[in-house]
């Protein structure tokens, strides 16, 4: 049985219709209660199940009773929204193949059709080093391929806690997104030959929402030790960073994709900073980035 037609016929044996705007309330709080109802049904069984082992006999037959029970209720509350199950069914598994689906094994390439002026290179050997003479506030100079790139970066806050180390997330974005236009400024790489995408994608709004994005990801990782021995980042935050890059070419990667930029950038910052320094990989063919350390 599809899920439409079973939608159509559970609401057949519903017992608390919407007749009108008085009973609208008391026919979805039933169902929304029967819900939290039966997941504690389904709870109990399993309880049942760990107590008394293989002698709770019916506990696979239970179980298939309350899933089915929960089934009628998700329905009957799709219905009353005037929602449709199976499209309920089909974003959800879009939804979670973009949370979960392993990422491919080269970044994107968003620059091949352009001269090489123009493009990001695919493989990067980076230097960040603290500019000597600048204690008791450190500023930090990043070099890549030998050649010294944008401006001394300080931590920029009351506390000294490493931001002034950000370049890195740039770095991770362009090794496993194929994207940042900040790396692109820094290095001269903008695609200046078609006006109008060098404007939008990699033009100052592109880049301050780049850093915005930096800039949430590190208040996030803060509260969680930097990320340290963390394997999942809450998923709320990877849609609000999802949706501030909607409309730009980043808008293709998936939730999976940022949480691997946002987790193994944080891994070599978090060596990085240990270290007040070091050299960096990062080759974006490989989909990598990785911390070699003092040169």
């Amino acid at each position: 049985m599809d899920l439409k037609t079973y939608q159509a016929q559970a609401l057949l044996t519903d017992q608390v219709p919407v007749t009108g705007d008085d009973e609208h309330a008391a026919a979805l709080i039933v169902p929304m209660l029967g819900l939290a109802g039966e997941t504690g049904q389904l709870l109990s069984e399993y309880k049942k199940h760990l107590r008394d082992g293989a002698a709770h006999r019916l506990f696979k037959e239970q179980v298939g009773e309350e899933l089915g029970d929960l089934l009628w209720y998700i329905a009957n509350v799709a219905s009353k929204f005037g929602l449709d199950l199976d499209q309920i069914a089909e974003r959800n598994l879009d939804k979670v193949r973009a949370r979960f689906a392993p990422t491919s094994a080269q970044a994107p390439e968003r620059d091949s059709e352009f001269p090489d002026v123009e493009r990001l290179p695919r493989q990067m050997t980076v230097r960040l080093v603290e500019e000597p003479g600048s204690e008791p506030r450190p500023k930090v100079r990043m070099m890549i391929n030998g050649e010294g790139i944008g401006a001394l970066l300080g931590d920029n806050a009351y506390d000294a806690d490493g931001y002034r180390f950000h370049d890195v997330f740039h770095l991770a974005y362009a090794a496993i997104l194929g994207w940042s236009p900040n790396l692109r400024a820094f290095l001269k790489r903008k695609r200046k030959s078609r006006p109008l995408l060098d404007e939008v994608e990699d033009g100052g709004r592109a880049r301050i929402i780049e850093e915005g994005v930096s800039a949430l990801a590190f208040d996030y990782a803060r509260k969680h030790s930097f990320l340290e021995g963390v394997s999942e980042i809450d998923y709320g935050l990877l849609r609000t960073i999802e949706s501030m890059t909607s409309h730009l070419e980043v808008g293709d990667a998936t939730a999976s994709d940022w949480e691997r930029a946002i987790l193994e950038g944080f891994t070599v910052w978090r060596q990085v900073l240990a270290n007040n320094g070091g050299e960096i990989l990062v080759d974006l063919d490989a989909r990598a980035i990785s911390y070699v350390g003092m040169p």
